[in-house]
């Protein structure tokens, strides 16, 4: 499993990096307000486009040589980032990161069924681990390349491709589960509990993925310089990793979630809200509070996914499920802020939208803490 947490944190990478310099990108490559969205929009959609073929491939492939396929597949997609094929490098990368995230959940629950609460906090942690040295850094290494942003977003193809090499190593031990018989896991989608957990995805990642994309322009809009906003935005996903290992350790000792889940839910949106309108000299104590919430409302997001499973193939189906359709329409999160944004009132429209994600996270966030398996037939 180290490997999965080596590969995870390359996973968000290529959210906050873009996003970071998306007006170096907008003006080097003459991108309208419309292209912008649809760019900041295009990775998430991928993430449910691509979602159903992971346990497809993993059923004929195995998971580790599925993964080192898409790892590849990852590099390939950063790299035309990289060189102004936006359209085309975001569609195989974001193909790529959807079907590791589908995968990794049935491995911790495959592999680590004693100690679930503990992998799940270190999956997360490096999930957001990568995207927090990324937003970082990106704007500095844009500096140090002469202000190319080109080279600065084509370097987050190095690190991915060190992963490659320790999949390499990892996917021969297990090919002999490739010829097992893999069971059929059906009736989830018929499933309230199955899809309360993934409407709490679906609001999870449209509140998570719109933060990414466009916090740090919403802080260099209020007047913060770019180096500044980079530098909250990254300290806030390293707050984000930090809560994200912890939050799943505190979950698996609770009786349910649910009030575990409307907590972080609140504290993500008293952050938001103080970044977007509170005087600039606390914009610290918001991003902090910020960052704490979303990395607990991110992780114990895809910690249920892996709680209220009975076994490792409900999880492998039931992670594709909430993933596709939590990230399918999670797209729309960033889609209606960048639609949103453009008007005179953007700010206050984009607290609106927030506060409608949030009732229904913590509606949704409630029903799914409850401390059941779903309903799944396994033949």
């Amino acid at each position: 499993m180290g490997f999965g947490f080596n590969t995870n944190c390359y996973l968000r990478t290529i959210f906050p990096s873009f996003g970071a310099l998306m007006p170096e990108i907008k003006s080097s490559l003459h991108l309208s307000g419309g292209l912008v969205t649809l760019v900041t929009t295009l990775p998430i959609l991928c993430l449910g486009i691509f979602a159903p073929l992971a346990p497809k491939l993993s059923e004929k492939l195995g998971i580790e040589k599925t993964i080192l396929f898409v790892m590849i597949v990852l590099v390939v997609g950063i790299i035309l980032r990289g060189v102004g094929k936006t359209e085309d490098g975001t569609i195989l990368a974001g193909g790529a990161i959807s079907i590791i995230n589908v995968l990794l959940p049935s491995i911790i629950k495959r592999d680590f069924p004693e100690i679930i609460g503990l992998m799940s906090g270190l999956y997360a942690m490096a999930l957001l681990g990568g995207a927090a040295f990324s937003a970082g850094i990106t704007i500095p290494l844009e500096h140090i390349f002469n202000n190319s942003w080109t080279l600065a977003i084509t370097m987050w193809a190095i690190p991915a491709g060190g992963a490659i090499v320790f999949w390499l190593f990892q996917s021969p031990k297990h090919i002999i589960k490739n010829h097992q018989t893999v069971p059929n896991v059906s009736g989830l989608w018929q499933c309230k509990l199955a899809w309360h957990i993934t409407i709490f995805m679906v609001l999870q990642s449209m509140s998570s993925f719109t933060i990414f994309a466009w916090f740090a322009l919403f802080l260099r809009d209020r007047g913060i310089s770019s180096l500044e906003a980079s530098l909250v935005v990254s300290i806030s996903i390293l707050l984000q990793t930090v809560a994200s290992f912890v939050a799943p350790l505190i979950a698996t000792k609770l009786k349910h979630q649910s009030w575990f889940n409307i907590a972080v839910v609140i504290m993500t949106l008293i952050g938001f809200l103080g970044c977007l309108i509170a005087p600039l000299k606390l914009i610290w104590l918001w991003s902090i509070i910020l960052g704490i919430g979303q990395g607990a409302l991110t992780s114990i997001s895809m910690a249920l996914i892996i709680f209220r499973s009975e076994n490792t193939h409900v999880a492998a189906k039931l992670s594709s499920m909430v993933q596709t359709v939590g990230f399918g329409l999670g797209a729309f999160g960033p889609l209606i802020i960048g639609f949103v944004y453009r008007s005179p009132n953007h700010f206050l429209l984009v607290e609106v939208v927030f506060i409608l994600i949030f009732l229904g996270l913590i509606y949704f966030g409630f029903k799914a803490g409850k401390d059941l398996y779903v309903s799944a037939d396994v033949n």
